[in-house]
């Protein structure tokens, strides 16, 4: 049995599989209320951060690893309903990896790990992923571990536009598991074949006034008003955020707005209720797939990009298992497995290469392999300061009626 996880053997590639729209982001809604969100957020660090609280590494006896996920966001062979990637991780490295699908919700997950980490005990998970904004909470009150990049030698294979985000420079104690961008979809037949191809289309186009949905979750929302009107999300204020919340208020009360939805827009989209809404790559990919009329623009003035990502907490009983598991998905063979599967955007360049040969059909797909002029154009919400957090998002509760 070999530790050498740098080529993990090939293994048969499925087709994409349909599975409606129970995705990663069907649950990342906003199901929350405002006061439960502003009091998570305050709670823990109290505005100081902790130092990395290193447990005992177990991982040279302990051959496991304990990993929690976002439901349906990983290969799974329908047949058997095996994990074929994660089966192939165990057979290398014989590590076994309990799989856990509890991440329903970021601050769902926050309110589950939040008593541990805050009082700095072991939450008794190796690694899980959360959104980018989540992450940088954590990161920022101390609750994850650095990475030892020398267990990672794949993660040379990270997409450079995903190195350097505000919060993590450089990814010293993060790295993503997928990524997606925000852009707008259409329905061309309740739009009378109009192109919806701007953030002020979505908000002002008579034509289609009380038939647009924007979406619960605040970054997207408010982070591609920002890029309409030449606001970079990745460096604002709290007058740009201001004059963004009042640009959509006005949609709002001029009835422009149906409503703000987490994906489940995906219905009242296929069958013309909504004629256009903000929307995520990952669902438009499988929207597309029964109704290829349906029409997905990323704006000229920017798109907003997310990652969810890869965290080690504090006191993490097996921190190189951990790291050896990342490294194994950072391999383009691996990543192409999942990626056949889950059609999202791969952080690994190689992965397209891969399905090139195993499935052309995804490897064509630019709202799963963009290119690099689209990847360019993408943009990241800059991280939070806890007081910025609970304000703002008092400020996007009052507009959606949270």
């Amino acid at each position: 049995m070999s530790d050498d996880i740098s080529r993990p053997a090939a293994a048969p590639i499925s087709p994409p599989l349909a599975r409606g729209l129970l995705t990663r982001r069907t649950f990342a809604k906003a199901s929350l209320g405002v006061g439960t969100i502003a009091a998570l957020s305050a709670c823990g660090a109290k505005g100081t951060r902790m130092k990395p609280q290193y447990g005992p590494d177990k991982s040279a006896t302990d051959k496991v690893i304990n990993w929690s996920n976002w439901p349906e966001y990983i290969d799974v062979d329908d047949k058997t309903q095996a994990r074929p990637s994660l089966d192939i991780f165990t057979k290398q490295t014989g590590i076994k990896c309990n799989y856990t699908e509890d991440v329903n919700d970021n601050d769902e997950f926050y309110a589950k790990v939040q008593p541990f980490l805050s009082k700095g005990s072991d939450t008794g998970r190796d690694t899980f992923c959360v959104t980018d904004w989540m992450a940088a909470r954590m990161i920022r009150f101390g609750w994850v571990l650095p990475l030892d990049k020398t267990n990672m030698p794949n993660w040379k294979n990270l997409d450079p536009t995903l190195l350097n985000v505000g919060w993590d420079p450089g990814r010293v104690s993060s790295i993503p598991w997928q990524s997606g961008f925000t852009g707008i979809a259409y329905n061309p037949k309740s739009t009378d074949g109009m192109k919806i191809e701007t953030i002020d289309q979505l908000l002002t186009e008579p034509s289609i006034k009380g038939k647009v949905t924007l979406l619960t979750e605040m970054r997207d929302t408010v982070g591609l008003t920002m890029l309409s009107m030449g606001i970079d999300p990745a460096d604002f204020n709290d007058d740009d955020f201001d004059a963004a919340i009042a640009k959509l208020q006005k949609a709002v009360d001029a009835g422009q707005i149906a409503g703000f939805t987490g994906n489940d827009y995906g219905k009242s989209l296929a069958s013309g209720d909504t004629a256009a809404c903000m929307a995520w790559t990952g669902d438009v990919v499988q929207l597309k797939a029964d109704n290829p009329d349906l029409g997905y623009v990323l704006p000229a003035s920017g798109h907003m990009a997310w990652s969810d990502n890869f965290l080690i907490p504090n006191l993490a009983q097996h921190k190189t298992n951990a790291e050896k598991l990342i490294n194994y998905y950072y391999t383009p063979v691996a990543a192409a497995m999942v990626e056949d599967y889950v059609n999202y955007i791969s952080p690994v360049i190689g992965a397209k290469e891969i399905l090139v040969t195993e499935d052309p059909e995804v490897a064509d797909n630019p709202l799963i392999f963009p290119s690099d002029k689209v990847r360019a154009n993408s943009h990241i919400f800059r991280g939070l300061s806890t007081a910025e957090e609970n304000a703002y998002n008092t400020s996007f509760q009052a507009l959606i009626g949270g």
